[in-house]
């Protein structure tokens, strides 16, 4: 539910920005209000991609913490059959019994159900239309494309339907007429045509059928809900203004307005999915519009959606790079891994704060480790587990990703001390021969070339994960200037990159190091960051 709650966060701050924008501009013109309302919907519905694609910009927020608050008992190990590990989904249980997944879950089958029905009931009703070809409908229709600069050829359909009066589609638009449509008079077909191609120029049901998915996903969000209802709104007064402009008086407009809502009773509920045109519950506002005549009826300009694009990505963007660090309790978790990538499990966790207090943990089957609540702070970390060389580091924990650690554990060194006695003589020291004696001087080295190079590659598990990483590398070079022994020197890289970085090392070849024209060992210190660049 991570994903969700960061979608609710950072959509609702958009969505309140265009909110308040577009309620400070009630004295402009609908198509404007329109504007950014529907900037705002496709602001939210892209602020948590452009936050996976922006360059982060971290916040630490104040804890009021004295000492953490991590629950003294000791994970216990579980015991799990490797079969069922395997099929099992790498979800946590605990998530997937989440009642607030749940609720989540239902609130959006049904709202995207319904969405859905919708669609497919437009799409047989459609279907089940007669299409115009001919007559007064299609030259009126191709009259008023014109007039509109309309491209798009459009569809006039003839329903059974009495109550249906309504725009739908994108690509292949339809304007679908009740049955009594061919009863109409000249004037109200022109006045219909007027306001259903105003929806078709301007796109509106693909920005309705746009918000509407995003309500489906944010159900429980009011801001949502709010802002489908006042896009519905705006986009029928802009298409209102639209009709005036055409030099159609207001009082004659508002006459056919109400007379269709008299014949169209019920042209919403049944229609979710399409644009109706007399809609009952803004019909008195619409009607009080159009007969004001100071009003500002103009058309969208490209300077004003210029404008409106600037403000709402002035904010956007800082939302969706912004992260807060985590100043509330946290699961502290991880997995350890020996240097092949396999997980270890039964491995002593030791987690010792500020104050000195130490809490146990162990891993489990999975090689994972859990420290509930923990609060942000420096803490220290030590893992054991015999065979291997003991872990311990000091770490500071204040971004989310600082919760989630990853741990290598390298194979521990093989010791062993001989003891060599033998009697102490005691005849006396020989003197040293007479002359001068010859000094061996040493210091002439030569340093090795690399003649044989290849570069470790970015392995594709991290770079989807988004991780990057530093992998400091202990090498020796032998004699004959192969690479003989690579070590990685610290626990605290995943071993995905460990194993990348070793294999190119293990792979180049030197010129011999010469000590005194003498072949022999160096020791080389390697440094391999992973980093993953900005395209």
């Amino acid at each position: 539910m991570s994903l969700l709650l960061d979608l609710t966060v950072r959509s609702s701050v958009i969505l309140a920005a265009g909110l308040l924008l577009e309620a400070s501009l009630r004295n402009r013109a609908a198509a404007l209000r329109h504007c950014v309302l529907a900037g705002a919907v496709a602001a939210a519905a892209a602020v948590v991609p452009l936050s996976l694609a922006l360059p982060s910009w971290e916040i630490a927020l104040p804890s009021s913490r004295q000492a953490p608050a991590i629950q003294p008992r000791t994970v216990v190990t579980a015991t799990v059959p490797r079969a069922a590990l395997a099929a099992s989904p790498a979800v946590p249980p605990a998530a997937r019994r989440s009642p607030v997944a749940l609720v989540w879950l239902t609130g959006f089958l049904a709202a995207a159900a319904m969405l859905m029905i919708g669609v497919a009931r437009l799409a047989r009703v459609a279907a089940r239309a007669e299409r115009v070809r001919n007559g007064r409908w299609a030259r009126m229709t191709r009259r008023v494309s014109d007039a509109y600069g309309l491209k798009r050829p459009v569809v006039i359909l003839q329903t059974d339907s009495p109550d249906l009066l309504a725009t739908w589609g994108f690509l292949r638009p339809c304007v679908l007429l009740p049955a009594h449509a061919r009863h109409w008079p000249d004037d109200r077909v022109h006045v219909v045509l007027c306001h259903e191609l105003a929806h078709i120029r301007r796109h509106d049901w693909l920005v309705q059928i746009g918000a509407e998915a995003l309500r489906t996903i944010l159900w429980f969000n009011p801001l949502i809900w709010i802002a489908c209802t006042r896009l519905r709104r705006e986009s029928e007064q802009a298409c209102d203004d639209a009709v005036l402009d055409k030099g159609i008086a207001a009082r004659d407009y508002a006459a056919h307005l109400l007379d269709l809502a008299r014949q169209c009773r019920r042209p919403v509920s049944p229609w979710l999915s399409a644009v109706p045109m007399a809609r009952p519950s803004t019909l008195e506002r619409r009607i009080a519009d159009m007969l004001n005549p100071r009003l500002d009826r103009q058309a969208l300009s490209r300077r004003a959606v210029a404008i409106t694009a600037a403000l709402l990505l002035g904010v956007t963007l800082p939302t969706a790079a912004l992260r807060a660090g985590q100043s509330a309790p946290a699961p502290l978790s991880g997995s350890i891994y020996d240097t092949t990538g396999a997980v270890l499990p039964g491995v002593e966790v030791t987690l010792e704060d500020v104050t000195q207090m130490k809490y146990q943990a162990r891993t489990d089957a999975s090689g994972r480790f859990t420290f509930s609540n923990v609060q942000p702070g420096r803490y220290v970390i030590d893992a054991s587990l015999p065979g291997f060389r003991a872990m311990r580091q000091e770490f500071d924990l204040t971004a989310r990703r600082d919760w989630d650690r990853a741990i290598t554990l390298q194979v521990g060194d093989l010791k062993e001390t001989v003891t060599v006695s033998a009697p102490r003589s005691t005849a006396p020291a020989a003197a040293p021969p007479a002359g001068a004696t010859r000094i061996r001087v040493g210091g002439n080295i030569r340093a090795p070339r690399k003649i044989a190079d290849v570069k470790p590659v970015f392995p594709a598990s991290m770079r989807a994960a988004g991780r990057e990483g530093v992998v400091p590398i202990e090498a020796i070079i032998g004699v004959d200037g192969t690479v003989t022994s690579v070590r990685v020197v610290t626990a605290q890289v995943h071993p995905d990159f460990a194993i990348a970085a070793v294999d190119a090392v293990r792979q180049w070849r030197f010129t011999p190091t010469l000590l005194n024209g003498s072949p022999v060992d160096v020791v080389m210190t390697v440094s391999v960051a992973f980093k993953l660049a900005d395209q």
